[in-house]
């Protein structure tokens, strides 16, 4: 299911850049290390390039969700009992909401097992520490809307969007003013509502695609 906020308008968490966060237990390290993957392709040559940087390690489990809503998703314990290790991260990932993302932790043996529960404990706590270290954003659904007004007006509309804080994508002066903006879906009929009532009806809009695109302030701490 796709996260909601705002209204209808669905959205998920993406990482706007990806990072690493490391933990130790009992003296074997654990390092995770998350990047943002758009395909499946991405997420296994992501998953061979960490596994030949730490090419003298014992263990390189990994994990990665793809889809908005976590249509494809996979593990891998890498040599880890079954269930310890890939499974454990695949859930943390799936439990943050974020999505279009990939996760190797890799394992320094320090000696001492930890056993099924330290081991899972370990690679749930590696997986976190490390999207801690990431940068995170939403992706929202939106329209870009193309708003058509006369001279007279376009003082009025420009006033709004400013007003909104909605910002202009594109903008034509010819022998009328058609002015493009990229909005959340759910912000749409409020806006045509104020542009309407504010020029007295002389605006009219065309929605000219609808898209998922990454809301700039909405930069979000795990």
């Amino acid at each position: 299911m796709n996260e909601q906020t705002g209204g209808d308008s669905p959205m998920y968490k993406i990482l706007i850049e990806g990072g690493s966060g490391e933990i130790e237990e009992k003296k074997s390290r654990f390092i995770a290390t998350l990047r943002p993957v758009e395909t499946q392709e991405e997420a296994v040559a992501f998953i061979e390039e960490i596994k030949k940087k730490y090419w003298d390690a014992r263990h390189n489990c990994s994990a990665f969700v793809l889809g908005d809503e976590a249509q494809l998703t996979r593990c891998n314990d890498d040599g880890e009992p079954s269930g310890t290790a890939g499974r454990p991260m695949l859930e943390v990932l799936l439990g943050s909401g974020v999505r279009n993302v990939a996760v190797v932790v890799t394992r320094y043996f320090g000696g001492t097992l930890l056993g099924t529960g330290g081991l899972v404990r370990a690679y749930t706590q590696a997986v976190q520490a490390g999207l801690k270290q990431c940068r995170i954003g939403i992706m929202r659904q939106g329209v870009i809307l193309r708003i058509d007004t006369d001279y007279n007006n376009v003082g009025k509309v420009l006033y709004i969007l400013n007003d909104r804080g909605i910002e202009q994508q594109d903008s034509a002066y010819t022998d009328k003013v058609s002015i493009t903006v990229r909005l959340p879906i759910e912000e749409r009929e409020s806006l045509e509502k104020a542009i309407t009532e504010s020029t007295c009806g002389k605006a009219s809009y065309e929605s000219l695609e609808s898209s998922f695109y990454v809301d700039k302030n909405s930069e979000i701490l795990v």
